[in-house]
């Protein structure tokens, strides 16, 4: 049997990147969204597709979850459940910009239950229902020649690069590397290694009103690898945890920024 594999956020930008390089490696996939249907539907298409040209043979099923909702989030699992029947791999990757960037001397306190809710609170509690899910199939058995579960979570480098017209977003990405560190330590026992990925600047409609910003500073060596990076970087360091290549590693931050975080003189 494939293995499973469950995408938050995952109709377009970075998600999508995800879906399709999980696809080629054989994954069957759940593509949560939360509005997008048409997007969604053709991320699986696509997956299918991307499956097919690597000669493996996937499905894709989308589903429609609010990840800041509680029930939404138990529909998510349950529908994973009923549609694939396992789950290998969770990667936490549904996340939201501020409406407004606004200075944190301005800012309100409805973007910031909106940020706290979506980005922190919904991987929180969703990551708790598939780990107990996870868990549950650890002790029982599934069917393969091998489980080994894993969770992805995808923060920022906005995890520690302050950005004060955007404080409500850098503090849910900041709290991710902790959800990060207490998950792995909790899970270990049972097998369930877990990881963070932090994406630097990567070129999709989040970042589409700032392309002339980053553009001037990309080419003014604020990386040392001087171009945007794409979904598709992101997704080919989730499918290497996901072909289990890092066995031997949980709690670990990957970045994926060119470079972004080394200090430089």
């Amino acid at each position: 049997m494939n293995p499973v594999a469950l995408i938050t956020g995952a109709s377009r930008g970075i998600g999508r990147g995800i879906a399709l390089e999980l696809a080629k490696i054989g994954s069957d996939l759940v593509i949560n969204y939360a509005s997008n249907e048409t997007a969604a539907r053709q991320t699986a298409a696509d997956a299918v597709v991307a499956a097919s040209a690597a000669g493996k043979t996937i499905r894709a099923e989308t589903c429609q979850a609010d990840i800041a909702s509680s029930s939404d989030r138990r529909k998510l699992i349950q529908f994973s459940k009923e549609k694939l029947t396992r789950l290998d791999l969770l990667v936490n990757n549904a996340g939201v910009a501020p409406n407004v960037r606004a200075d944190i001397l301005e800012a309100t306190e409805e973007s910031f239950d909106r940020l706290i809710n979506i980005n922190l609170k919904g991987p929180y509690f969703l990551t708790q229902l598939a780990a107990n899910w996870m868990i549950e199939q650890r002790r029982t058995g599934v069917p393969g020649a091998s489980y080994r579960p894993k969770i992805i979570t995808i923060s920022s480098i906005s995890a520690y690069t302050a950005s004060v017209n955007r404080g409500d977003y850098c503090l849910s990405k900041a709290a991710l590397a902790m959800l990060t560190s207490l998950y792995a330590t909790r899970l270990a026992e049972h097998g369930i290694n877990v990881y963070e990925i932090r994406p630097g600047i990567v070129r999709t409609d989040m970042t589409e009103p700032v392309t002339e910003k980053y553009d001037q500073l990309i080419a003014g060596g604020l990386t040392p690898i001087k171009r945007w990076g794409t979904p598709e970087d992101v997704g080919k360091a989730v499918a290497a945890i996901a072909q289990d290549l890092l066995p031997f590693s949980t709690g670990e931050v990957i970045n994926v920024d060119g470079g972004f975080h080394l200090r430089r003189l």
